[in-house]
């Protein structure tokens, strides 16, 4: 007599957070100002008020904009404010760094909204592989939400996963 093979991981009640699942779509760009600047270094508001103003915003059309100087030049704060007075109106979101920091802050406007009574008193899995491009700082975020309500928290995959949280 042959024994039934039981999968233990679909009768459990544990529940999948899936930080791909919730990556938006939309192209990522880097603008990178230092071609505004004279010498590549030295910001001059004339010159860099007609650049900002001449540029075309309408190219970042729903898409996601990472603002950024690759000198060493010292960009006073204002800079990045007027140029996001410009690419507001179009970019879906304007921050000032890399494809990382754009990432974690796209992340943090979705974490910070979406609603968690599913996971309400049960074991969550954070699942651990990606395809796409899920920033460290999402997996911190998601722990910190998930906390607030999961019973547990694990990462990886059902089969291999790793305790991180029990609620006592």
């Amino acid at each position: 007599m042959k024994e039934e093979i039981v999968n233990r991981v679909a009768q459990s009640k544990l529940v999948t957070f899936d930080l791909e699942e919730l990556y938006p779509e939309g192209k990522r760009i880097v603008l990178d100002i230092k071609d505004w600047l004279y010498e590549g270094f030295i910001l001059r508001e004339k010159e860099f008020r007609t650049f900002v103003k001449e540029h075309d915003w309408s190219q970042y059309q729903n898409q996601y904009l990472a603002l950024s100087c690759s000198t060493e030049a010292i960009i006073p704060g204002w800079a990045y404010m007027l140029i996001t007075t410009h690419a507001a109106p179009f970019a879906k979101k304007v921050v000032v760094g890399d494809l990382e920091q754009l990432e974690s802050s796209i992340y943090q406007d979705i974490l910070s909204s979406i609603e968690l009574s599913d996971y309400q008193d049960k074991p969550v899995i954070i699942k651990g592989c990606s395809h796409k491009p899920v920033p460290q700082n999402a997996y911190l975020m998601a722990t910190q939400r998930l906390q607030t309500v999961a019973k547990s928290i694990m990462y990886g995959e059902a089969c291999s996963s790793v305790p991180l949280f029990k609620r006592k």
